[in-house]
Order: structure tokens, then sequence, then C-alpha cells
């Protein structure tokens, strides 16, 4: 499971022009869902995200996590971060969770990061969606979580 997160001043997403989830300062997690993943590796990733330090400190260290800074989360499922563009000038999916184990393993990260923190916004999955943002920095990490990381 891979989360590409983004330290933004504000973010939103929407679909046909409804906003569906929109944070000020805070993340944005942009997530795939790789086949092998399971609910481990979304819990343990939800645990990677929600604690991840990105924030400054008082000393201007980037010491603190979203949960820290009581910031917002805006969970974006997107499943081209699994794609292998190793080759070619066409991507391949092949990588990728099937649509509903996709859809599945996104609301149990949602989940996860709910049950663990008061200000979780959602986008929609499968939907075509606009994503805006201002990044803060810009900061933008890669986190990836899966069945052989697990210790």
């Amino acid at each position: 499971m891979i989360a590409l997160i983004q330290r933004v001043a504000e973010a939103r997403v929407a679909v046909g022009g409804e906003t569906l989830g929109a944070i000020g300062a805070g993340l944005l997690v942009l997530l795939g869902v790789e086949r092998d993943d399971r609910e481990a590796e979304a819990a343990r990733l939800a645990e990677r995200v929600l604690g991840y330090r990105v924030f400054a400190d008082s000393a201007g260290k980037m010491n603190l996590s979203v949960k820290d800074t009581s910031g917002g989360l805006l969970v974006v499922p997107q499943f081209t971060l699994v794609a292998d563009t190793n080759s070619g000038t066409r991507p391949s999916f092949s990588s990728g969770a099937s649509p509903q184990e996709g859809e599945r393993l996104y609301g149990r990260f949602v989940e996860e990061t709910r049950n663990r923190h008061a200000r979780v916004e959602t986008g929609r999955f499968a939907a075509h969606m606009m994503v805006s943002l201002v990044n803060d920095g810009p900061v933008t990490f890669w986190l990836q979580v899966s069945p052989k990381s697990r210790s």
C-alpha cells in the first residue's frame, strides 16, 4: 500500500463541481492499493501517515505529526500510484489490487485514520476527481508498506 503525502496549507477534492472534502492545514494523502495488500497494511500505513513528522516545531524542525498539530487529513484514492513505469511509454497496472479489493482497503485505511484522528475528509473511489491543493514547502513524501516489509 502506498501513500503519497503532501503537507498542505489547504486542499479540496470535488466530483462534478461538488466538493466532497476540504481541509485547511494538514496532509493530502493520495492512496494506492497494491495486489497483495491486506487489512494489516492499511492499519500500518494509517499509523505511519498519522505519526509521520513533517510539521515544524517551535525550533523550525520537522518534529510534529498531523496528530500533534490537529491538522486535517484529506484521503484521495489514486490507483495510478501502483503503476509499473519501468518500460515502454504506457503504464502497467498489473501490480494494483482489483477494483473491489482496492475500494475495500481504501475504506479500511479511511476507517483506521478516522478511529485515530478527528479531522478526516475523503474523495470518492473510482470517480473522476478534481483535486486542488496548496503544497506547503513544498513537502512531499512517499510512504509504502507491503506484506514483505512487515516485521
